[in-house]
């Protein structure tokens, strides 16, 4: 027998098994809306304490921007799905992604940053909102800090505290978090970072003074310091340090899926309702987020 048939025949069963293999993976992503009609039912996910984007208070279902813009893609799968039901799930943000990436929910919703690194579980929707980090302090929090935060001459005079004394909070697992232990490897400070499992555990260390700053996107952190004690003596910085945009989680290698919730999103967008909405949760900056949303983010 000739060589040549045996690689032929050996080449074509590897060329159809890496076929194989390929349309495997593909069905396995493509299967979303599938799963969602078998069953009836859309799962939600959100992370909580996460306001305006999404939180929960007990007993009740989640709110938030976020949940609004999940809720929107889900009236768009109801056309499909007469009596859709909603099941919320709750999640964090050290186990939200794989919920996404292991089937336990559709969407994921909050104060989703999108990178590269979360990419490699998730894919995403269009960006639903573009923020960036800055700090929220006292107004009695050291000098050098309200000098790096704001735009401005400090408010209050250079304290005694020396800057490498200083503590500096951040939400464990966050884009903002990990940036900050980023930026801190191989400094010669005596700066310290202290993780909280909750913005509202880093809003009362601040109150208290355990801290000296609390690190976070700067919408989350103007929503985290209505709820202080007593708000006034409290400021958020007006320097942005990074660059985060906002996404919907949604399952990898489903084009289509991704796009039933991009087309909602962009739907939503350009209807009457959105400007409302936007009012709703951010108040008095509603007609510049809706500026910004309108030219950077709808296709």
């Amino acid at each position: 027998m000739s060589v040549m048939p045996v690689v032929t025949k050996c080449m074509r069963r590897l060329s159809l098994a890496i076929v194989a293999l390929s349309l495997s993976a593909l069905t396995a992503g493509a299967a979303t809306l599938d799963g969602i009609i078998e069953r009836g039912t859309v799962r939600i996910g959100y992370i909580d304490d996460e306001a305006p984007f999404s939180s929960a208070k007990a007993g009740a279902e989640p709110t938030g921007y976020a949940i609004d813009l999940c809720n929107r893609i889900a009236d768009d799968i109801e056309h499909q799905v007469p009596e859709l039901k909603r099941e919320y799930v709750q999640k964090t943000l050290a186990n939200g992604f794989d919920a996404v990436k292991d089937g336990e929910v559709d969407l994921l919703c909050g104060a989703i940053t999108v990178n590269l690194e979360r990419r490699e579980i998730v894919d995403f929707s269009q960006p639903i909102f573009l923020t960036g980090a800055s700090g929220l302090l006292r107004k009695d929090s050291p000098g050098y800090l309200q000098t790096f935060f704001f735009d401005k001459p400090a408010v209050s005079a250079v304290s005694e505290r020396v800057a490498s004394t200083s503590v500096i909070g951040a939400r464990a697992n966050s884009t903002t978090g990990a940036a900050l232990h980023e930026a801190m490897k191989g400094q010669v400070s005596k700066t310290t970072i202290a993780d909280f499992a909750t913005h509202e555990e880093g809003l009362k260390a601040l109150e208290d003074h355990k801290i000296d700053a609390y690190i976070g996107d700067q919408v989350l952190l103007t929503s985290l310091a209505t709820r202080a004690r007593d708000p006034s003596l409290l400021e958020v910085g007006n320097r942005l340090f990074t660059h985060e945009p906002y996404a919907i989680a949604v399952p990898r290698n489903d084009a289509d899926f991704r796009l039933l919730a991009d087309r909602a999103l962009t739907d939503f967008y350009l209807s009457d309702d959105f400007l409302s909405v936007l009012d709703s949760y951010f108040g008095s900056d509603a007609p510049m987020l809706h500026t910004q949303i309108i030219m950077q983010h709808v296709p």
